[in-house]
């Protein structure tokens, strides 16, 4: 996951391309008759510059260029919390300008090319196709759904972290469970027993 920030990068531009695609007949004395095929592409373009005197880091930029060499797609989630989908990176362009005397740029232009991807990542949280009006529509539908995948997920890692505790130190976990099973069983009883 990379977060934009004014420590790592700041994009000062957000522009998005969407198309959709529709399939053409050719008719005799007519226009051509279209379809509607589906969604086309979904491209978003990230530019800015950095500082690194100031803020931002270099290191940023290459931290990006290692998740683009993965051919990865990553969700795409603005500051404000809207989720765009799912994108890998296609593309980066970097300019440097204002050059010190060892040749160190005192202004770093850079520029990110995204292209979404299936929402593969989207459905693993049961958000399915953020494109589904229904879902865009219901907030509480997506807040419930993300909060169900965050609480399986960290439920199965608490299981199994449980589970194999469990495993190698099985007896221990099992007296321990026991003398506190028990004396909340006997503090239940004796606050019971004051109320007859």
């Amino acid at each position: 996951m990379f977060v934009f920030s004014l420590p790592t990068l700041a994009y000062h531009e957000l522009q998005r391309q969407t198309e959709w695609k529709h399939a053409s007949t050719a008719r005799v004395g007519l226009r051509d008759a279209h379809q509607f095929v589906g969604p086309g592409d979904d491209t978003i373009t990230l530019s800015g510059w950095v500082a690194p005197e100031l803020t931002g880091s270099l290191y940023s930029l290459d931290a990006l260029r290692t998740m683009a060499d993965t051919g990865k797609s990553w969700i795409l989630i603005q500051g404000s919390g809207r989720i765009y989908g799912s994108f890998r990176i296609t593309g980066m362009t970097e300019g440097r300008t204002i050059l010190d005397g060892k040749g160190g740029a005192k202004r770093v232009e850079f520029s990110i090319s995204l292209k979404r991807d299936d929402d593969g990542v989207l459905s693993m949280v049961g958000l399915g196709d953020i494109g589904d009006l229904k879902n865009m529509l219901s907030l509480d539908g997506i807040t419930s759904s993300i909060a169900g995948a965050a609480k399986n997920a960290v439920g199965s890692v608490v299981g199994s972290v449980v589970g194999g505790i469990t495993g190698k130190y099985g007896g221990v976990v099992s007296g321990v469970k026991d003398k506190i099973g028990g004396a909340i069983s006997g503090a239940i009883g004796s606050a019971a027993g004051k109320f007859k």
